[in-house]
C-alpha cells in the first residue's frame, strides 16, 4: 500500500519539482488528503451524528462544532501519523514508540489550538463552524509540517540516527 501512494504521489511532483523539494510536496499531498477526510468526517459529524445538538459524554456536554471536531480527530491521528510515518518522512530512523509519542504530543498541541480556535470564531465571533473549521485547518497544517519535519520524525542534517533521551 505505501509503495502504491508513494507512486500516485510522485507522479504528480513533476511540476511542482521547481517549488519545493519533494518530501514537502509528499507532505502536501498526505496532509492535504487527511485534512480533507477529517473535513469530510467534522462535515458529517456535525451535520448528521450531532445535528447540531449537544453531545452528552457522562459528565460533559460538547457542542456540535466540538464533538465534531473530536470525532474528526479520532481518524486524522491515526490516518496522520501512518501517513506521515510511512510515505513522507521515511528518513528517521527513530523507533516507531519514539515517533507516536512525539506525534501524540504534536497532534495534542494541533487539537487543543483547533479547539481553542473554534470557540474564539463560532461562539465568540458567531462565525459559521464549517468555514471556521477550514480556517483553522489551514493554520494547524503549517504548523504541523514543521513540528513534524524537526521534532516528531527528526533525522540528523548528516543522516545518521538522532539519539533520543527516551530511547
Amino acid at each position: 500500500m505505501r509503495a502504491f501512494i508513494t507512486r500516485i504521489i510522485d507522479f504528480f511532483y513533476p511540476p511542482f519539482r521547481r517549488f519545493m523539494p519533494l518530501q514537502t510536496f509528499r507532505y502536501a499531498a498526505c496532509g492535504g488528503g487527511n485534512a480533507l477526510l477529517g473535513l469530510v468526517i467534522y462535515i458529517i459529524g456535525y451535520q448528521y451524528i450531532f445535528a447540531g445538538s449537544n453531545f452528552h459524554f457522562g459528565f460533559y456536554a460538547f457542542k456540535p462544532h466540538v464533538a465534531a471536531l473530536f470525532l474528526s480527530s479520532s481518524v486524522n491521528f491515526i490516518v496522520g501519523f501512518i501517513l506521515n510515518r510511512y510515505v513522507v518522512f521515511t528518513g528517521s530512523y527513530l523507533k516507531g514508540r519514539i515517533q507516536l509519542f512525539r506525534y501524540f504530543l504534536s497532534f495534542s498541541f494541533n487539537l487543543f489550538f483547533n479547539y481553542g480556535m473554534l470557540k474564539l470564531l463560532v461562539e465568540v465571533l458567531h462565525w459559521n463552524p464549517l468555514i471556521s473549521q477550514v480556517v483553522t485547518i489551514s493554520l494547524v497544517i503549517a504548523i504541523s509540517y514543521f513540528t513534524q519535519r524537526h521534532f516528531t520524525f527528526k533525522v540528523k542534517k548528516d543522516g545518521h540516527t538522532e539519539l533520543s533521551n527516551l530511547e
